[in-house]
């Protein structure tokens, strides 16, 4: 790629195969960074190259260990900050604390907005994620933010299998936007599930809106972290005669008992990205199949380094060529 003299591309300790798929999509090394412990637990950082009036990105996703990689990713901020670093992006691919976006009841947090505070108060320029569980997420941030969409790399593996019968079913009513927007994409029928939660862990099923009888179903969700709502969701389209069902999700967390669950529902088949690591033995127990985003972000890196628009890479013109086979 052109224009990248100046860019520097750094990983943080959280994804750093995800980091080297993105810099050879690049076509650029990882730079050079040292991360160490103290004995009482506080992390050192320094950069072992300069960066002074370079464009840096850093990479790490805030996943479990999510205070750790947190606090790493902060101080990585101000160390380029304090190098001289002309601009400082941090590329998040999975936001924790998106959750909290807002006061659900007395004398909670909103930690989004208090993350969001701690990235620019530490330095940060920009921010670079993909799939927020919460859109407004982005109004927490003084600066810009680049909200990525898994959407065309799914919807890239989906159009090369052309599943028959093809029905988007969106596991809660929140979810009916973008689902639409893979029924859109995909030729096929739109039903929405009635969800009611019960619990941080738990989830009734109401009914469903639409048709799914004889039929491939395809959930897609930002994230499955303890997969109450998918499997719940799966049973309930099992038992109104679905054929196939199919489960995508941007985030694969995989908390508790994720697997376990997973494994005994009606689920034929779990396409997931590679925005968080996934031990081998969870994608061996579960069949993943696994997506990289590493191309996603590697052309998003090279336009907000470029000063080009990064919506160009969602429009419907460019979805069905930005991406390669799989």
């Amino acid at each position: 790629m052109d224009n990248l003299d100046n860019l520097k591309v750094f990983s943080g300790r959280a994804h750093p195969a995800l980091s080297r798929r993105i810099a050879d999509h690049l076509g650029l090394s990882l730079g050079r960074v040292t991360a160490e412990p103290f004995p009482d637990g506080e992390l050192l950082i320094k950069l072992d190259e300069d960066v002074r009036g370079r464009d840096v990105f850093f990479i790490q996703p805030t996943c479990p260990p999510t205070n750790e990689n947190l606090m790493e990713l902060l101080i990585f901020i101000d160390c380029a900050r304090r190098a001289s670093a002309e601009r400082v992006t941090a590329v998040i691919p999975y936001f924790g604390y998106a959750r909290q976006d807002q006061k659900h009841e007395g004398r909670v947090p909103i930690t989004a907005k208090l993350v969001a505070n701690l990235i620019s108060t530490a330095g940060a320029d920009r921010v670079m994620t993909i799939d927020l569980h919460a859109g407004q997420v982005q109004g927490f941030f003084d600066i810009p933010l680049d909200n990525l969409h898994a959407e065309p790399v799914f919807s890239n593996y989906y159009r090369h299998r052309k599943p028959k019968n093809l029905v988007l079913v969106s596991p809660d009513a929140g979810n009916a936007k973008q689902a639409g927007v893979y029924a859109e994409r995909l030729g096929g029928d739109l039903a929405i599930i009635d969800k009611r939660r019960i619990s941080g862990s738990e989830v009734a099923m109401g009914r469903i809106i639409g048709e799914v009888k004889g039929k491939t179903v395809l959930m897609m969700d930002d994230m499955i972290t303890t997969a109450g709502t998918v499997c719940e969701a799966a049973k309930l389209c099992k038992d109104e005669g679905a054929e196939r069902i199919l489960v995508g999700a941007t985030h694969a967390l995989l908390c508790g008992p994720a697997v376990e669950c997973l494994q005994a529902a009606p689920i034929d088949k779990i396409i997931v990205t590679d925005t968080i690591p996934i031990p081998a033995e969870t994608v061996d127990a579960l069949k993943l199949k696994v997506l990289s985003v590493a191309e996603l972000i590697g052309k998003a890196i090279h336009c907000i380094h470029n000063d080009e628009s990064v919506s160009s890479l969602f429009s419907s013109e460019s979805v069905s060529s930005l991406f390669s086979k799989d």
